[in-house]
């Protein structure tokens, strides 16, 4: 009984979506454009979460924009051009490699090999410095006298 409940519940885990029903567009085809274009918008009050299933209010608002760029006409890509535009592109989940992106893109992988390159050279001059010669015997004997004392 209880794997009889447990498939269940597994079977019917569903991905759960904050689009309410008075936000869905009759047409479905423009309603699944509608939902293509949120899986790639960032909830701005949730970070990493897109707008068709966080439950915030900017995130309503933005579905609603997208639902009325799509109904005015725009294309998928004017659609996100145009919440770009006012939002800045932090709005978008996988964002462009252009402008300054192309910036922080670069600098990790660029820090990375720079580290490596440090740490190359500083175990290649440490390795080719001479050895250290031994003690002489007058050292010897004064490191016994304070060994002692």
């Amino acid at each position: 009984m209880k794997r009889l409940i447990l498939a269940l519940a597994l079977l019917l885990a569903t991905p759960l979506y904050a689009v309410q029903p008075d936000e869905v567009l009759p047409d479905p085809v423009m309603e699944s454009r509608a939902r293509e274009i949120s899986q790639g918008l960032r909830c701005l009050v949730c970070r990493n979460e897109n707008i068709d299933e966080s439950n915030a209010t900017l995130a309503k608002d933005l579905r609603l924009l997208v639902r009325e760029r799509l109904v005015a006409g725009d294309s998928n890509e004017e659609t996100v051009a145009y919440i770009v535009d006012r939002y800045g592109e932090y709005v978008l989940l996988k964002p462009t490699l252009t402008g300054a992106n192309k910036l922080l893109w670069i600098a990790g992988p660029a820090m990375l090999i720079i580290a490596l390159g440090i740490g190359f050279g500083f175990l290649r001059r440490r390795q080719s410095e001479p050895e250290q010669s031994e003690l002489t015997d007058d050292e010897e004997k004064r490191l016994q006298a304070l060994l002692n004392d």
